[in-house]
């Protein structure tokens, strides 16, 4: 009988410790033939320029790449992995309104991406897209000093995503 309550014991203890095991996100699924990527200046081509988001956002995905992946940073043109791109749209329009008065605005960015595989001799370009709402009293100038931490970060997130996880 005590044989048979300390089996017990163990299967219940190992079935529920089993599944516990805690997630980390924070390699992300690289092919192991690739071992640097080179970085290029994200430009901002959009009609209206915001003069500080490309170096944010350029220095962000720089940073999330070497610090959640295996690969080298490079400024060398023989990196495995070459990353191009540019900030395609930055708009704003008024989504909500009320009394015949604006409410909330909307700013809209969006970046190319030019992902070129030297080893394969492939390019892929993808673009990513986020919408940031913020409220018609604020000035752009006003929105986008409040919004330019969200935008690069969430901006960055994308942009890594489709390069290494394909969410």
């Amino acid at each position: 009988m005590p044989n048979k309550i300390v089996f017990l014991l163990f299967l219940i203890i190992a079935t529920t410790t089993i599944g516990c095991s805690v997630y980390k996100f924070t390699d992300a699924s690289v092919d192991p033939r690739f071992k640097s990527i080179k970085i290029g200046y994200i430009d901002n081509r959009a009609p209206y320029v915001n003069p500080q988001l490309s170096p944010n956002l350029t220095e962000r995905v720089r940073q999330k790449i070497q610090n959640q992946t295996r690969l080298s940073l490079t400024n060398s043109d023989n990196a495995h992995l070459d990353v191009t791109g540019y900030v395609s749209d930055y708009s704003v329009s008024t989504t909500g309104i009320s009394d015949k008065q604006e409410v909330t605005n909307r700013l809209t960015v969006a970046v190319h991406i030019v992902v070129n595989n030297k080893l394969d001799n492939k390019t892929e370009e993808f673009d990513v897209s986020r919408n940031f709402e913020f409220q018609a009293t604020l000035s752009l100038q006003q929105a986008e000093n409040r919004l330019l931490d969200e935008m690069v970060r969430n901006l960055t997130d994308d942009i890594f995503n489709r390069m290494f996880s394909n969410w």
